[in-house]
């Protein structure tokens, strides 16, 4: 289930964040939750599975396009749908009409996007 960011949320946002690579310096993690803090177009949900936090996605949203900033996921749920599962709840949002990637997440987007689509049309 996506959960919208909020301040109470920012040490667990950290920690998911930082499972990418070009997130791994401290200082550009606190910018980048700064980002999305600050700026309304700029939005970050955590997946939670059960009772935990186990990925995260960044969408900077102009009008119905979502531009996905960062997508990840805790080594131990990879290979398990839960970015996937991230991708088609924020088309089921009804916010976005397009969902498209950045230059860093365009290969991992480019194997989900055509399942979701596909997925929609069954």
């Amino acid at each position: 289930m996506l959960v919208r960011y909020k301040k109470a949320l920012e040490k667990i946002a950290m920690g998911l964040l930082s499972f990418m690579p070009q997130e791994k310096d401290v200082k550009r993690l606190m910018e980048t939750i700064q980002q999305y803090e600050q700026l309304d177009h700029w939005m970050l949900y955590l997946w939670k599975k059960d009772e935990e936090y186990v990925g995260i996605v960044g969408v900077l949203a102009e009008e119905t396009v979502a531009t996905i900033q960062h997508i990840t996921v805790i080594p131990s749920y990879r290979g398990e749908g839960v970015a996937l599962g991230m991708l088609q709840e924020l088309y089921d949002l009804e916010m976005f009409t397009h969902i498209q990637p950045n230059e860093e997440t365009a290969p991992f987007l480019q194997k989900c996007i055509p399942i979701i689509k596909e997925a929609e049309c069954n």
